[in-house]
């Protein structure tokens, strides 16, 4: 079960590629999912879009092994991707990932049963507002509980940083049920002792069967991993996963697996062997 639980990240602000490079990297994905690479304007943008789509097609292969041509992910109508596997993933009977990027890093993340919420935030200074005018801005995606503890964090510094550790929480359980911003971020409460033993309350409601983790990825960058039950999915993503049900002792088995650390991945370990062999054989014939 162990197996299923992966943390990858990948630091992009080094990958300066070429067009041909980048465009070679992009036929990895499936034409269906070219476009919305595409899409993006800026080529930091396009960047951190082929990345993450790169990140779970390669995750799929290393931990199922299964073929990249023979992977299938799909979207749920929030948007939420999943793994679309038959009986591919008896061994982990709800197989989920979740991908996030901002800034320098695109990481991923995998469970085996748990649903499974990452995200990442690069912690920008305003230039053109002071702090609290900034985060005055979200004030109405927190609840009162929090607000306090964010704007009595001390310097303006400690402020920023505050703030971005609560949004970063709320956008991990947010992904994980499968929802958006559109939840309501204010009905998500989060409870801490020094961003150790980090709780949730949903609607008032402490949320017992999930956990959390926050950590800093350096530059500047945090990232936060949310774990917890299945019941908790929206309703389109329910759908995707074979088990809502667990006895308790196999489901706190999961909840208490291990956060394993995030390894470091590199673009070109994205790209699998089998397509650069392809694209070699096609252009020397």
């Amino acid at each position: 079960m162990e197996r299923g639980v992966q943390r990858w990240v990948v630091d992009i602000s080094g990958w300066d590629p070429s067009p041909q490079d980048f465009s070679f990297a992009l036929s990895v994905l499936p034409s269906v999912e070219q476009p919305s690479v595409t899409r993006f304007v800026q080529m930091e943008d396009r960047k951190r879009a082929l990345v993450s789509r790169l990140l779970q097609y390669a995750l799929v292969n290393e931990v199922l092994a299964i073929p990249y041509d023979e992977i299938i992910i799909k979207r749920t109508l929030e948007g939420k991707p999943y793994l679309e596997c038959g009986d591919v993933c008896t061994d982990f009977p709800n197989f989920n990932f979740n991908a996030s990027h901002h800034g320098d890093y695109v990481a991923i993340a995998s469970e085996p049963l748990c649903l499974v919420g990452v995200d990442i935030v690069s912690i920008v200074i305003p230039q053109k507002e002071t702090v609290i005018e900034f985060i005055q801005n979200f004030s109405s995606y927190f609840s009162s509980f929090e607000w306090d503890s964010i704007v009595n964090a001390g310097t303006s510094d400690d402020i920023l940083i505050e703030f971005y550790r609560y949004w970063c929480l709320k956008e991990a359980y947010v992904k994980a049920i499968g929802s958006g911003v559109a939840y309501g971020l204010d009905r998500v409460e989060f409870h801490h002792s020094c961003w150790t033993n980090i709780s949730v309350n949903v609607e008032g409601k402490a949320m017992k069967e999930w956990r959390f983790w926050l950590l800093e990825l350096g530059k500047g960058h945090l990232v936060s991993i949310a774990r917890g039950h299945p019941r908790s999915a929206t309703e389109s993503y329910m759908r995707t996963l074979k088990q809502a049900e667990f006895d308790e002792e196999e489901y706190h088995a999961a909840l208490r697996l291990p956060n394993v650390r995030f390894v470091s991945r590199t673009v070109e370990q994205l790209i699998p062997v089998s397509h650069k062999d392809r694209v070699h054989r096609t252009s020397i014939s």
